[in-house]
């Protein structure tokens, strides 16, 4: 049994990591509000260019100028996965999920027999994947010494992967990144970047309804779209990141929240342990006393 000296040890440094916790717990929910606004205000842009660039596509469909941005290689064999997680731990789950997000979409493309190639974002996925499969990394990145998250980064991103297309080095790119949904709840999500796909399935309207009129564009649609589907991966990287860090945040938060109450609980457990332990030890003691008097 541990002696009384050990045990006020012990609870004074669960004690101190009690306070570590709350603390972080505290910080987490202040930076979360701040990154939940920032992803929530990025989704209506984003929206809004796939619309476009759904109407353009629509009109460029079958043209011999579309750009390779939009219709692809003609080919699937070579596959990019850009795996987007954060640069700092203790926030539970939340890395581990979409690492095993990225394991699955990574074993169902070697199994269909594609050559797979990871794009990583961020310390946390680039350790995880590189146990397993640090031979199919091609590119990491890490966003620690960044304190904001900005469009700069974002272009410098996109420009990466943009050059790595035009070079030929993959066929398709798919992003994957955590989608905030609320405190409790941060969904793994796959988009494909290129070629561009434009995803109407929760409703989305492509642009508005003109009541069957015809668009005209000026430019023409080949030279809006040279400037859009770059600027269209910039903007899908960039609202990732904004939901990683919300999610992180969240995630972190969570995490912590059931840190400082594991520590609360194990204070109470080696208090009562503490105070039986000393009661023991007083009554030892007594009957010590007692027997030595009663001995004269």
């Amino acid at each position: 049994m541990a002696s009384l000296k050990d045990l006020q040890n012990r609870i004074k440094s669960v004690k101190n990591t009690q306070k570590i916790t709350k603390a972080m717990q505290m910080v987490a929910a202040a930076k979360l509000r701040k990154a939940q606004e920032f992803a929530v205000k990025s989704r209506p842009y984003s929206d809004r260019i796939a619309a476009v660039i759904a109407n353009l596509s629509a009109s460029m469909a079958g043209s011999e100028g579309a750009p390779k941005l939009l219709v692809g290689t003609g080919s699937d064999n070579v596959q990019l996965l850009v795996v987007a997680t954060s640069d700092r731990g203790l926030c539970g789950g939340f890395n581990t999920n979409i690492v095993r997000k990225a394991r699955e979409e990574i074993t169902a493309l070697q199994a269909a027999g594609k050559t797979v190639k990871l794009f990583c974002i961020g310390k946390k996925g680039h350790d995880q994947l590189t146990r397993l499969y640090g031979e199919l990394i091609v590119e990491y990145v890490s966003l620690k010494e960044h304190k904001t998250l900005n469009a700069t980064i974002a272009a410098e991103l996109g420009g990466k992967i943009t050059s790595m297309f035009d070079a030929g080095e993959f066929d398709v790119c798919k992003l994957l990144f955590s989608k905030f949904e609320n405190v409790m709840t941060q969904t793994p999500t796959i988009k494909t970047m290129i070629p561009a796909l434009v995803d109407t399935s929760e409703g989305e309207v492509a642009g508005p309804d003109l009541g069957g009129a015809a668009y005209e564009y000026e430019p023409d649609e080949e030279g809006i779209l040279k400037v859009l589907l770059p600027r269209n991966i910039n903007t899908q990287i960039f609202s990732a990141l904004l939901e990683n860090s919300a999610g992180e945040m969240g995630s972190k938060m969570t995490a912590m929240d059931n840190a400082t109450r594991s520590a609360g609980d194990m204070i109470d457990k080696l208090t009562l342990t503490f105070n039986r332990t000393r009661q023991a030890q007083i009554t030892s003691d007594l009957i010590e006393i007692i027997s030595g008097a009663e001995a004269l």
